[in-house]
């Protein structure tokens, strides 16, 4: 029986577990988008070293959950980088638009009923799935 469900629900027990403890340990949402923004803008100079630090672990995580993987993942991403570059930058100006992405909306903002949270959640997912629909089914780009 295939087991592929079991990381996502590791995944999303470690992001909720991470936003836990972001909000425990300094009393503020753990939004990924402005933890990352604050860095590249420079509005989070006076916490730069609490961002580095959660950035690091981001990155580095699945690193440490390598070995668990048994013949290897498969993501399902697509070899054309024009397309990887264009979603990297529509996500990144998604989230400026939306005041925040999917760990400070949909993880934090749902969790705590935030009416802000679950709207911003339900467009950004309408956005994805047609998304989807327009670039793999009526253009074939993915």
């Amino acid at each position: 029986m295939e087991m592929d469900w079991i990381w996502g629900l590791v995944g999303g027990g470690l992001i909720g577990l991470g936003g836990a403890v972001f909000l425990l340990g300094n009393g503020r949402i753990m939004g990924a988008s402005g933890i990352i923004g604050g860095l590249v803008d420079g509005s989070g100079r006076s916490n730069a070293a609490e961002r580095l630090v959660f950035l690091i672990a981001v990155l580095g995580t699945p690193m440490l959950l390598m070995p668990f993987y048994k013949g290897g993942v498969d993501t399902h991403l697509t070899s054309n980088i024009a397309v990887i570059i264009a979603a990297g930058l529509l996500v990144g100006i998604g989230t400026r638009i939306a005041n925040g992405c999917t760990s400070g909306h949909g993880v934090c903002g749902i969790s705590r009923l935030s009416l802000r949270g679950i709207v911003a959640t339900v467009f950004y997912i309408l956005a994805g799935g047609i998304t989807i629909v327009l670039f793999r089914h009526v253009l074939g780009v993915i």
